[in-house]
């Protein structure tokens, strides 16, 4: 298995992770909510420089088999939970992780649970982050971030999931051998 590339991959759906969450740290701004706005801040920092960490290991080999897809796949959909639960747990909204994970989870897969007993009395910048992290799970959030990454063989391969169809192989760079 390619490691690497997964790890390049993921590193992509950081820095993407990253730029969601400046929206809700500016929702906290314009409300004044200056300690929800450093915790965004933070957490977008820290998800950006774990990508910048990620994106410097270097693939090897620049083929992209379907095992990597899977793994990118899962990882993806761990990461960005893990990440936009921070928020929830570092503001005291949710004190829990496990809680915290939860909300989040179901935010990005729109189930529409919730663990809250009242969502209006969550601070402005949370509860944006809240529903965004519904608007994002409804626009299909590894369609959204896949399809924003620079590399066409994992849009190829997300697609390929989608229709169900074997791939043989996929190369990272223009010409595989």
């Amino acid at each position: 298995m390619n490691y690497a590339i997964v790890l390049r991959l993921l590193s992509y759906i950081l820095y993407c992770e990253a730029a969601l969450l400046l929206l809700p740290a500016l929702a906290s701004l314009i409300y004044g909510e200056w300690m929800v706005l450093g915790v965004f801040l933070l957490t977008a920092a820290l998800s950006a420089v774990a990508g910048a960490l990620l994106h410097r290991i270097k693939p090897k080999s620049q083929i992209f088999y379907m095992r990597e897809g899977f793994a990118t796949t899962a990882l993806c959909w761990l990461l960005i939970s893990v990440v936009g639960a921070v928020p929830f747990v570092l503001t005291g909204s949710i004190p829990n992780p496990v809680d915290a994970l939860f909300e989040t989870v179901s935010g990005f897969t729109t189930t529409g649970a919730s663990i809250l007993p009242g969502v209006e009395d969550l601070p402005r910048g949370i509860l944006f982050w809240r529903s965004f992290t519904h608007w994002i799970g409804g626009m299909g959030v590894l369609v959204f971030l896949l399809s924003l990454l620079p590399k066409a063989p994992a849009r190829r391969w997300i697609s390929w999931c989608r229709r169900y169809s074997p791939p043989q192989k996929f190369c990272m760079a223009s010409t595989c051998s």
